[in-house]
């Protein structure tokens, strides 16, 4: 943690979520209005009384946008956490087993895999249709966990070979204590990527199948903010304010994890610290010892 608190840009990272997340949960301290009432006019320009406008039935933008984050981070970490949970589970324990178990275990992973996901995404909500926020986070936790399972299952397989490892089996640790306190605290490092890039994943998944009409119109999120704000051509006629809202929420929100991912990989990946060379570098050539 002091390392990662150390890191420029997870700093940063956590800083922007972390706005984020206070805003999204003191929603009723920072706003007046009701996200789902009529409270102005149609398409009302940004003013003191509405300070990022209105929607094209009146519904105030500011007050929307910041209930909104409510749902969308509900969303993205809720099957972030589910997607993270069974892709760890499933990778440790076919690393670790091996034999038949990996083979199932495997199998069930490429073929998943295989299937585009977006596109699978794409049928089930249009079959479920209208598929509340819940529905579309079940069903983003229960197709997207391949690629963590692939990466967790790989790192598993170089960990039981350990030392440690061989003493704990000699010890006569049973396989779920050994594989719980013994290898999933070695691959922490890679099950924190996993999270962190599926928070990401949800969250502009959920976005695109709401801006695609595939989401329930009657939940506030940024997603059906896009959807109703593409609905009423809100570029067409003017209301800039009303689709560059949610689209600056959610690159915000990209921006804020994207660099919170990288400072978890720098720091898991020695490779890709590059801050020390370079500073070392530029001493050298200062002091005349790095010229060729």
């Amino acid at each position: 943690m002091k390392t990662l608190l150390r890191n420029r840009k997870a700093l940063t990272g956590l800083v922007i979520i972390a706005v984020i997340v206070i805003v999204a949960i003191a929603a009723p301290l920072l706003t007046q209005y009701d996200p789902a009432a009529r409270t102005g006019r149609p398409h009302q320009p940004p003013s003191l009384d509405h300070i990022l406008g209105t929607t094209r039935i009146g519904q105030d933008v500011f007050a929307r946008l910041i209930y909104g984050a409510r749902t969308s981070l509900a969303v993205g970490f809720g099957a972030g956490l589910l997607i993270t949970l069974v892709g760890t589970a499933l990778g440790i324990i076919s690393g670790y087993r091996g034999g038949k178990t990996d083979e199932v275990i495997s199998f069930f992973t490429n073929m998943v895999l295989v299937v585009p996901n977006l596109p699978l995404l794409l049928v089930l909500a249009a079959f479920i249709g209208q598929a509340s926020p819940v529905v579309i986070a079940l069903i983003l936790g229960a197709t997207s966990w391949a690629w963590g399972a692939r990466v967790t299952r790989a790192e598993t397989l170089s960990v039981k070979h350990k030392d440690f490892v061989k003493s704990a089996e000699m010890m006569g640790e049973p396989q779920w204590r050994i594989m719980t306190f013994e290898i999933f605290p070695n691959v922490i490092s890679i099950v924190g990527i996993n999270f962190i890039g599926s928070v990401i994943f949800a969250i502009i998944t959920e976005a695109t199948l709401e801006f695609l009409g595939l989401g329930d119109p009657r939940a506030i999120s940024w997603g059906t903010m896009l959807y109703n704000a593409q609905k009423a051509s809100a570029l067409s006629v003017g209301a800039w304010w009303d689709i560059l809202t949610p689209c600056f929420a959610l690159a915000f929100l990209g921006i804020g994890m994207s660099l919170l991912n990288f400072a978890v990989d720098e720091i898991a990946n020695p490779r890709l610290r590059t801050g020390n060379h370079r500073k070392r570098w530029s001493l050298l050539v200062r002091s005349g010892e790095g010229r060729l």
